[in-house]
């Protein structure tokens, strides 16, 4: 509880907040006061201070100054803040929020009039421990236990969840102002599903509702599991809309300079010790080498497509996707400094990291080789290859620098039993998962390191995958016939990094997707996923071009 008062003396604007219920007895009034002064002497530029602590007739009191602020109560009004907005506000409290759990200390019973703002819409944090918990087993000295700390940390994030509701929209979750209520009637208290609205007075952009939504998911294990969490994906989203080409490709650019885009492949060194001893007319066999090494690829073509877009090295139009043509562009000696270039395997990673690192990388090899097999005659092998590798740089890119949150996607996109055992509770997929954990999605990261390669709007379009639920249509570019053919070899691979017994239902999905306008069956698709008896894996399933079709150079 919280009221606006006024000191005589000084003139000064307060305010008094007091817990909902006053303590039992003298005992539990010592355990509030102990908690309350340890919370006070926090020390964070968004937690107020306390200017007065104490005990009046049997009801603790915390006094606050209000100063020139107002409450977020006061600022919300009818229709909400805004979505940047009520993303800083949040991030901040959450921040304030994560270094008050770290000390041991939480809210307990976050509310819109605990958060003072200027009017610059600077948060402060009022009310830590302010709420009584009456525990019996304790003493007076001892303070609560690890689990009931984290468990009150947990609430602390998903209450924050519950206010940017009425941030958002205006309107209350499950039209509960007190967000302690609304926190009753969800899992596992309650049964109720909080998910924000659609048709509110602020559209809320999609990514912004995907990091709300996972605050108060049904599933507890989805949900963020602390405040330093949450305040990351929502720093990743305001970094994101601060400016739409640079904001994601600022989470990666101090990384990107210190480890590079990806490092070379585990047996890199002995790659580039080859790449000195070939002759300088065997462009073909140097290339199928290169192509084994993910890292090495993306990095040439960088190089070639910056160096295009400086103007220094060719005069035609159209993006490199071939590694044949930027050897050429290139030189022997080029394509030897990139490759002694890359950063050592694993670079920054551990162990378990280096491990993840690989399985994605060699996921995107075998999808590359999908594409080779899949696509339809007369369409450069090579360059489908690089679209479904480009198809996985996203990933690739967050699995490298970010291999905590990759660690947090997965996690959000496994299924699980629900609580009677009657079934599953799904996960989410990638793309909202990794909204929910980074604020961006993989597929904008993927593209702003692209853009920032220097490859063109053409390009960009085709790196992204089909959307799930987007019906697939008869391409009307060779472009787009490329997308496709890149994006059915990856849903391939996934479907067969899924349990047993859903990976043949999923193989018949992505055959029912793409079949026809691949020609493709599912003993075809099926063959492509698995290499030729004595193949070498470099050449797995692909499948020779229709000798009677000339192969069409999209981009060379």
């Amino acid at each position: 509880m919280a009221w606006h008062v006024g000191e005589p003396q000084s003139s000064r604007d307060l305010v008094l907040m007091m817990p909902r219920a006053s303590p039992l007895d003298a005992t539990h009034a010592e355990r509030w006061l102990q908690r309350v002064r340890r919370a006070a002497r926090l020390d964070h530029p968004r937690l107020a201070p306390a200017l007065e602590v104490g005990v009046h007739e049997g009801w603790p009191y915390v006094v606050y100054e209000l100063g020139e602020r107002a409450t977020l109560a006061e600022r919300i009004g009818r229709q909400g803040l805004g979505g940047e907005e009520s993303a800083r506000i949040a991030a901040e409290v959450l921040h304030a929020l994560a270094y008050a759990h770290d000390a041991g200390a939480a809210h307990r019973d976050l509310q819109a009039f605990s958060i003072l703002l200027t009017d610059r819409g600077v948060p402060r944090l009022m009310g830590l421990e302010l709420a009584c918990i009456e525990d019996a087993t304790r003493t007076v000295a001892e303070a609560p236990s690890l689990t009931a700390q984290r468990e009150a940390a947990q609430t602390d994030v998903v209450q924050l969840g519950l206010l940017l509701h009425p941030m958002l929209t205006g309107l209350h979750a499950l039209d509960e102002a007190d967000p302690g209520k609304a926190l009753r009637r969800m899992p596992p208290q309650g049964h109720e599903i909080v998910r924000l609205p659609f048709g509110t007075p602020r559209p809320v952009p999609e990514a912004l509702r995907v990091i709300v939504n996972r605050a108060t998911d049904r599933q507890e294990r989805q949900r963020y599991r602390n405040a330093r969490t949450m305040a990351r994906a929502l720093d990743g989203w305001l970094q994101a809309e601060a400016d739409h080409e640079g904001g994601p490709l600022a989470l990666l650019l101090d990384k990107v300079r210190i480890a590079g885009v990806l490092p070379a492949s585990p047996r890199g060194a002995e790659r580039a010790a080859h790449l000195a001893l070939m002759e300088q007319n065997r462009t073909d066999e140097l290339a199928e080498v290169l192509l084994e090494d993910v890292a090495l690829s993306f990095e040439l073509l960088r190089a070639v497509n910056v160096a295009r877009v400086g103007g220094a090295v060719v005069a035609d139009s159209g993006a490199v996707l071939t590694v044949r043509r930027a050897i050429a562009m290139l030189g022997l000696d080029g394509v030897r400094r990139i490759a002694l270039a890359l950063r050592p395997w694993p670079g920054p990673l551990d162990e378990r990291q280096a491990e993840e690192l690989a399985r994605a990388m060699a996921r995107a090899r075998r999808a590359a080789r999908v594409a080779q097999a899949v696509r339809p005659a007369g369409y450069d092998a090579e360059v489908v290859h690089l679209v479904a590798l480009l198809q996985n740089l996203g990933r690739l890119v967050v699995q490298y620098h970010f291999a905590d949150e990759s660690l947090q996607i997965h996690r959000l996109m496994q299924s699980a039993p629900t609580a009677d055992g009657s079934g599953e509770e799904p996960g989410m997929n990638e793309q909202a998962a990794a909204t929910a954990v980074l604020g961006v999605d993989i597929d904008t990261i993927g593209a702003a390191v692209a853009r920032w390669w220097g490859l063109g709007d053409d390009i960009l379009h085709i790196m992204r995958r089909q959307p799930p639920a987007a019906a697939v249509r008869t391409p009307d570019s060779d472009h787009e016939q490329l997308r496709l053919a890149a994006s059915c070899a990856n849903e391939a691979v996934d479907a067969m990094a899924l349990p047993a017994r859903r990976v043949h239902q999923a193989l018949l999905a992505v055959v029912q997707r793409y079949g026809r306008l691949l020609t493709l069956g599912l003993r075809e698709l099926q063959e492509a996923l698995q290499p030729a008896a004595g193949e070498p894996q470099a050449a797995a399933a692909t499948r020779p071009p229709t000798a009677a079709a000339p192969e069409r150079r999209v981009a060379s």
